[in-house]
């Protein structure tokens, strides 16, 4: 999959795209992931790429020229047709793990990183398809959310993380969050690991497992739960959780 980023501050990328998960699917080959930068294409002497906002008001607003010819190189770059223009924006949609995994089935995907106050509206009118929000709350730029959205795209790719099970059993890939997780020792003064994942019962450690992740969403998000069909066990183990809490 290949991925083209249009932000104004590349520089914030080169750690991610050299480390981790992602950086291992870049090393691999799965992924690939460049960086535009709009002030690249201002005409100016200064490489203005913001103005002052009509109608007043604080801040700057990102103009069309530059980011419409950024845009332009951005979409030269990928090969095939099934591309999609996303802007991170406190205003979109919000992004979930449902999400990236959609967007696996696209050549290519760009992302843009909004700044200062936002962008001119006729720009994202005409060439945004998308608008994506990692969270309810404000940060400086979509640099942070646009590696969100990579690092999430990075996991679901085949062959990019060595064990299958670390995907099927991802928070929120099936509507509820994850249970704990115990390493040695097994006992410490902070406590001792569950009887049931020292048991070497394949069928207590999944049902210990699954009651654990009924019960962290059930106290934590519980607004997921009313979301799902439960199974007969399942309907078991989440009474269970509420008569217990």
């Amino acid at each position: 999959m290949k991925v083209v980023i249009l932000t104004l501050f590349p520089e914030m990328f080169s750690a991610q795209n050299s480390l981790g998960v992602v950086g291992r699917a870049i090393g691999d080959g799965r992924l690939e992931v460049s960086l535009i930068n709009p002030r690249d294409f201002a005409q100016d002497k200064h490489k203005t790429v913001d103005d002052r906002p009509f109608g007043g008001g604080a801040g700057m607003v990102m103009r069309i020229e530059p980011l419409l010819s950024a845009l332009k190189s951005a979409r030269e770059q990928m090969s095939g047709t099934l591309v999609k223009t996303v802007l991170l924006s406190p205003s979109g949609v919000v992004f979930q793990q449902v999400t990236a995994i959609a967007s696996l089935s696209l050549e290519g995907l760009i992302l843009i990183c909004g700044r200062y106050e936002g962008l001119d509206q006729r720009f994202v009118a005409r060439y945004v398809d998308e608008e994506w929000s990692i969270g309810d709350y404000v940060i400086s730029g979509g640099e942070l959310a646009a590696m969100v959205v990579v690092d999430a795209l990075a996991r679901h790719i085949p062959g990019v993380l060595g064990n299958k099970q670390s995907i099927i059993d991802e928070s929120h890939l099936d509507g509820r969050l994850d249970y704990p997780q115990y390493t040695r020792p097994e006992n410490a003064a902070e406590g001792s690991v569950p009887g049931e994942l020292l048991s070497g019962d394949h069928n207590k450690v999944r049902l210990y497992r699954r009651r654990e992740a009924l019960r962290t969403t059930f106290e934590r998000r519980p607004d997921l739960l009313t979301q799902q069909l439960f199974a007969v066990e399942e309907r078991r183990l989440l009474k269970e959780v509420i008569d217990t809490n």
